[in-house]
């Protein structure tokens, strides 16, 4: 828990990473940088997403749209805050000499990408109309 509530104030304040470590080449800390900027444009992307389902499926039953623009509204902002959280921790890690940080948010982010996308081949596929 301590190790959380110290990565997150690095959030905020990511000067106090410089005071851990060793600098790291600086082509390391670019290529977190670009990473966390793919991370930012896939949230932007499932937000994207979440917004155009709920505006453009008026004909969708409510409910199902409802629920496939939270999901994917859901796993946008999910993408977003873990971004942040992934640039830190490997910025840390890079800094200390240790092995970057390993994480099962790639797969889960999939899968719920994944089950919304099966979502919308049913609904493509038996109508838009909820009965």
């Amino acid at each position: 828990m301590n190790e959380f509530v110290q990565s997150l104030r690095l959030w905020f304040a990511p000067q106090r990473i410089r005071d851990e470590g060793d600098t790291p080449d600086y082509r390391f800390s670019l290529a977190n940088e670009r990473t966390f900027l793919a991370w930012i444009r896939t949230a932007l992307a499932l937000i994207g997403g979440g917004f155009a389902v709920d505006q453009f499926l008026p004909e969708l039953a409510w409910g199902i749209r409802a629920g496939l623009a939270l999901a994917l509204l859901a796993a946008g902002v999910l993408c977003a805050l873990r971004a942040v959280n992934h640039w830190v921790r490997c910025e840390r890690a890079m800094r200390r000499g240790e092995d970057l940080p390993v994480s099962r948010f790639p797969t889960l982010l999939g899968l719920a990408v994944g089950v919304v996308a099966v979502a919308m081949v049913v609904v493509v596929l038996f109508g838009w109309e909820g009965r």
